[in-house]
């Protein structure tokens, strides 16, 4: 059984950052993003009785059209009711977020919807931009979380339910705004995140029980419920099982299930990433440009290509790459294996083409056999080439800075340290006298990054449009991958095109020269204008803090 769920507004589906929405109270808005969990699935039949549907939970997300969840075994029957919950039992929500497979919804890598440091997950993050009275825009982020504010949901519909059968309902925001409860972005704030007598929180809860309705049951096509698994790529008879090395803290990772790692792809790939002939001129090899005493970045604003160009996007750092979705700053590469071989093909970069590499590496010592070992064949290929420095960059994993040595009790955080964690990990919220830097939205969890792309306010407007290159979306302009904050203290210069030299600029940056634009990241434009005005020691501590993320090995 599937069970598909529409985000809609007024009966009509939502369109992802326009400005045509309104609350009760007249204010215009966008809605840039809805994400939520959905758990305790029961079916009523006929009877009265309900058919529990044990340990099944769901995601649902607007901008990752995850707007679907499929059920394994359901008893076919008549049923006259529906109930789930949106949000988690106390157990599961408080459960270790690091057990769960990488495709399970509660993979904190996957959802982003996880407290992190704090415990606990995000039931229902929605997000966007509203025009203020003065005509400005601003933002707005109401997250719902907490035990309590989980909300139960029962609808009546006949249903005659089988195996094969789609369910599907309709989540109106119009509902979940305005009625019973309305809210106003003016009156009641624009963010939320779920604290004790949050008034905020309390009408979500209470506006969702009308805010889902039945819209149809319907059979799947037996192309929708097939499955494809994928197999092992020019996989020998003989290898080496590598083992990967990561902290208990971290999510599962969604390793290629193409491409397992082995100690001889391991060993191939990392030739290959110090390899010179994967250049014009053989003079220039990945690692040129991405320096393991930097964590695998560039210490220059901008690499250097074959021909003495200089690129246009700062080099980003190499490490914890196995819990990425897309690569480079704009996302253009969807799999490792994709990325390695398009700066070998770049113009700006090596300029080389794929079949000039396997010519010079089927001449060079030992790269035969080094395939052989690899690959069961010593056959050079570029597919073999992306796979085998795909398995090398995988195993590039960071987890032991003094922050996770101070976590483990090994290490002791210094006040100023501990201070700017506080800062971190704190919301910027006024009416409710939180004072932090509210960084974790965008930098969270034990991998201090996320999978989203984002405007951080450096420009009002883009010479790069960054996302808007490969989507051809105007609401992506100025959006880039955000970036770990692990080892950041090794990767100056920052941002996409390298133009903070320090830390201590960065965080000026997000303290007084945040730019407000059309697109700026929802978590921002809710702030003041140019940004959460830090005093000089906050500003100090939270640089502390972020000098404790290096993992000493990555300046090696």
């Amino acid at each position: 059984m599937e069970i598909a769920i529409t985000p809609k507004f007024s009966g009509e589906l939502i369109q992802p950052s326009s400005l045509r929405y309104k609350t009760s109270a007249g204010e215009t808005f966008s809605i840039t993003r809805i994400s939520y969990l959905v758990s305790g699935f029961a079916l009523q039949r006929t009877d009265g009785s309900w058919l529990e549907l044990t340990n099944e939970v769901a995601w649902f997300d607007l901008e990752q059209s995850r707007s679907s969840h499929r059920i394994a075994s359901v008893s076919s029957g008549e049923y006259r009711s529906v109930r789930f919950a949106v949000g988690l039992g106390e157990n599961q929500n408080h459960s270790d977020p690091a057990q769960y497979s990488a495709e399970h919804p509660l993979n904190p890598n996957l959802n982003g919807l996880h407290w992190n440091w704090q415990g606990g997950y995000i039931f229902l993050a929605m997000e966007g931009n509203w025009r203020n009275s003065a005509g400005a825009q601003d933002g707005w982020s109401f997250h719902l979380a907490r035990d309590t504010n989980r909300t139960l949901i029962t609808l009546a519909a006949p249903l005659h339910v089988a195996n094969e059968s789609r369910l599907d309902l309709d989540f109106d925001f119009a509902k979940l705004l305005n009625a019973p409860r309305p809210l106003s972005f003016t009156k009641d704030g624009s963010s939320t995140h779920s604290r004790e007598g949050d008034f905020i929180a309390a009408a979500l809860a209470a506006n969702l029980q009308g805010a889902f309705q039945v819209q149809r049951v319907s059979t799947l096509s037996s192309e929708a419920t097939a499955t494809t698994k994928l197999k092992p790529l020019h996989f020998p008879e003989k290898f080496t099982p590598y083992r990967f090395q990561m902290s208990a803290t971290f999510p599962i990772p969604d390793l290629p299930h193409d491409n397992p790692l082995t100690e001889e792809r391991v060993t191939l790939g990392e030739r290959l990433f110090r390899e010179t002939g994967l250049s014009k001129n053989n003079t220039l090899s990945c690692a040129s440009c991405h320096d393991s005493k930097h964590a695998f970045t560039d210490p220059r604003k901008y690499s250097i290509g074959v021909r003495n160009q200089a690129g246009t996007r700062n080099a980003m750092p190499l490490f914890n790459l196995a819990w990425k979705s897309s690569f480079f700053w704009d996302g253009r590469a969807p799999s490792l294996r994709a990325q390695a071989l398009m700066p070998i093909q770049d113009h700006t970069e090596m300029d080389e083409s794929l079949t000039n590499v396997v010519a010079k590496l089927s001449t060079r010592t030992n790269y035969s056999a080094l395939f052989a070992a690899a690959f069961g064949s010593p056959d050079i290929t570029p597919e073999k080439i992306g796979l085998a420095l795909e398995s090398f960059l995988l195993t590039l994993t960071s987890f032991d800075s003094k922050f996770d040595r101070a976590l483990r009790g090994e290490a002791e955080m210094t006040a100023a340290e501990k201070r700017g964690f506080e800062l971190f990990m704190t919301e910027y919220d006024p009416r409710r006298e939180q004072y932090g830097a509210d960084c974790f939205h965008c930098h969270g969890g034990a991998l201090f990054q996320s999978q989203t792309f984002a405007n951080n306010g450096l420009d009002p407007e883009f010479k790069d449009r960054g996302r808007a290159k490969i989507t051809g979306k105007d609401s992506d302009s100025g959006k880039f991958s955000t970036p770990s904050l692990r080892n950041i203290g090794l990767t100056a210069p920052y941002m996409h095109d390298g133009r903070f030299a320090t830390l201590e600029e960065v965080v000026e940056h997000y303290s007084t020269g945040v730019i407000r634009s059309t697109t700026l990241d929802p978590n921002l434009a809710k702030h003041p204008d140019g940004g959460i005005r830090l005093n000089k020691e906050d500003k100090a501590a939270l640089v502390a803090f972020l000098m404790i993320l290096t993992d000493e090995k990555f300046s090696e």
